[in-house]
């Protein structure tokens, strides 16, 4: 006789009811990590990331990824993470998610895409293998081994073959039977393709997307070993999951065409930014020449090309094609921004003025607008605008450290010396230099008017900084 037990109803229903759970984009993994464990997981393979591998800090192009992945987000169930999404700059084509929902895509596979339903149907992939937990439910929460020496091993497996920096990870990671036994399996690739269409599809993208990049990742291992993707590596049974897409575009209606309109204009911007600043020098000048000789009107064209001369010193022959794409679409806040930013560098500050306040009209929240308008202004003397400016800036954006550097340099060219004693400490604070940020904070307090508030605000900052440096101190001592 069979008996029941609540391990044996489980298994049963596991096994009965997760093919449905998953066509209605449930996962039906089990947990082996907790959310708190998996969220520092992901911060320390985050950090690993950063000191090992170039990130894209290109606000036009980052922003774009993640409205993409904000809307396929927001048909997800409830997520015990937020999701952060990051662009490598690596043209081995790739695309991975670490724990605790961070999703990164390399450039060489971004570059590759046509269209936003690619895109999006490579984020609801990896998105899917976060969701369901796949990493979390291979680590036994038993295990020995630390936190940070798992970051090190997941960071071996799905950094490893994109060039010198990924291989020095790979080669300081544990040992290769503990690191091929956090790999997807079949299993979490085919549940991450039907959770992940399923939240794309409902987000309004064409689940041909992700069947079209799968194509283009598998085009490339023909050229070579040496050429096959590390995305081939560490998602295994392309040929299975090529086939599964292509059966769930044919059994369910809509899914083979996006329900949503997408404007191809900001996809096509994206993409020819990432290729023209981030890609191949030599390559992006003959791809965008080549689109010139056949379109010489176009704005995206006229637009690559000038980043690309600028990229190479060229700054008259770029601003020509600037003015050409702005001719063509003079409402577009990246192209003036961009120009502005060249008239900057070339030290033509009231031309930056010009184009970047026309910039900002249309973007007034534009980081790198605002920065470049208050250093212009500093530039030709005009301290009171500069001030003006950098302080929306920072009050935009309080963690953008440099606003602060120049705003108490433009508090200084009026002799306003406690607002530029306050906003140097800022500065040194956020850098993390906490002798210069205590001489600022002091100076501030000697010649700052009659603020009850602000000086409070100084004598806390400054006992915090004393606590650090004691703390800094012990531990040195400790050591």
């Amino acid at each position: 006789m069979y008996i029941i037990t609540p391990v044996s109803l489980l298994a049963w229903l596991i096994l009965t009811f997760s093919p449905i759970l998953q066509s209605y984009g449930f996962c039906a993994s089990y947990y082996n990590l907790t959310n708190e464990e998996e969220r520092k997981l992901g911060g320390k393979f985050l950090s690993y990331v950063k000191r090992h591998l170039r990130l894209v800090d290109d606000s036009i192009i980052v922003n774009y990824i993640t409205t993409v992945g904000k809307r396929i987000e927001s048909q997800m169930p409830n997520q015990p993470f937020t999701y952060h999404f990051y662009v490598v700059k690596e043209d081995v084509y790739n695309a991975f998610a670490a724990p605790a929902g961070h999703v990164f895509i390399n450039s060489g596979l971004l570059a590759a895409m046509d269209n936003e339903d690619e895109l999006a149907g490579i984020l609801g992939h990896e998105m899917a293998h976060v969701a369901c937990r796949h990493i979390a439910k291979r680590i036994e929460r038993s295990s020995k081994i630390g936190l940070a020496t798992l970051a090190g091993i997941l960071a071996g497996i799905f950094l490893g073959g994109g060039g010198a920096a990924t291989g020095a990870i790979t080669a300081g990671s544990v040992a290769a039977g503990q690191s091929m036994s956090l790999k997807y399996s079949r299993e979490d690739e085919a549940e991450a393709d039907q959770v992940g269409l399923r939240y794309l599809t409902q987000a309004g993208y064409s689940a041909e997307g992700l069947l079209s990049m799968l194509k283009k990742i598998r085009m490339v291992r023909w050229f070579g070993p040496e050429e096959i993707p590390t995305y081939l590596t560490t998602h295994p049974a392309v040929e299975e999951r090529l086939a599964y897409i292509d059966t769930q575009i044919q059994i369910r209606p809509g899914w083979g065409s996006p329900s949503r309109k997408i404007d191809p204009y900001e996809f096509k911007k994206m993409n020819t930014r990432l290729i023209a600043l981030y890609g191949d020098m030599d390559t992006a000048r003959r791809r965008f020449q080549g689109l010139l000789d056949k379109e010489p009107d176009n704005p995206l064209a006229n637009y690559g090309m000038a980043l690309v001369l600028e990229r190479e010193g060229q700054r008259e022959a770029a601003f020509n094609l600037f003015r050409k794409a702005i001719l063509y679409n003079p409402t577009d806040p990246d192209i003036l921004s961009d120009m502005g930013r060249s008239y900057f560098f070339a030290g033509n500050y009231g031309q930056a003025i010009s184009v970047l306040k026309g910039a900002l009209a249309f973007r007034p929240r534009d980081r790198e607008g605002h920065f470049l308008l208050g250093r212009s202004y500093l530039e030709t003397g005009e301290s009171l605008e500069a001030i003006e400016v950098l302080k929306s800036l920072v009050a935009l954006y309080p963690n953008f450290t440099e606003g602060y550097y120049y705003l108490g340099n433009a508090y200084d060219k009026i002799n306003n010396f406690g607002e530029a004693h306050y906003n140097l400490g800022l500065y040194f604070e956020q850098k993390g230099d906490t002798k210069n940020a205590g001489f600022h904070f002091k100076r501030a307090l000697k010649v700052l008017g009659d603020d009850p508030a602000r000086r409070e605000s100084i004598r806390k900052k400054l006992k915090n900084l004393e606590s650090d440096s004691r703390h800094g101190q012990s531990e040195r001592t400790s050591l």
